[in-house]
């Protein structure tokens, strides 16, 4: 008997079924939230709380990331979107024309984090025009984080009603 195969017997391993799977759709999700811009969160409380020299940390911590930011979707930002787009395309059409679930898992990570991408050089737009310091940053980062925190929510939620519709279609079989 071989252990290898009553190791694959046991454990399921698609996409859906699979522990894995749902630790780093977790992981991913709550290092988004916490990584604001990536500026830790933290930051931004202790900066509030203790202002001086931990509100120019943060405001200079926040430059330097929305600087580059910037740089990146303005350089080479084009590019970016025409690779993204005609990866998740392919995706797309692995996943649920040919009914792939790895692709499908992947599609249901890919599409969240580009718009999270997206909503990052927006925030990071309205940051440079507004040149905002103080208060006003903070509260933009707080805001920009309930943003992330609700597309978290509704793709953690998105993915497990489809997850639970493989898995359960997958028993049928």
């Amino acid at each position: 008997m071989d252990v290898g195969l009553r190791i694959f017997e046991v454990i399921d391993m698609r996409s859906f079924s699979n522990l894995w799977f749902w630790i780093a759709l977790a992981v991913f999700w709550s290092s988004a939230s916490h990584w604001i811009l990536g500026v830790p969160f933290d930051m931004v409380s202790r900066a509030k709380r203790h202002e001086g020299a931990a509100q120019q940390a943060l405001e200079d911590l926040v430059r330097i990331n929305v600087d580059r930011i910037l740089y990146i979707a303005d350089v080479s930002g084009l590019s970016l979107l025409t690779l993204s787009s005609f990866l998740i395309a392919g995706l797309l059409t692995l996943g649920f024309f040919y009914g792939l679930e790895f692709a499908q898992a992947v599609v249901l990570l890919a599409i969240p984090l580009a718009l999270l991408t997206l909503m990052n050089i927006r925030t990071a737009r309205i940051i440079t025009r507004g040149a905002l310091a103080g208060d006003a940053l903070r509260a933009r980062l707080a805001r920009h984080r309930v943003g992330v925190q609700g597309l978290g929510v509704i793709s953690i939620f998105v993915t497990a009603l489809w997850g639970m519709y493989q898995n359960l279609s997958y028993g049928l079989i």
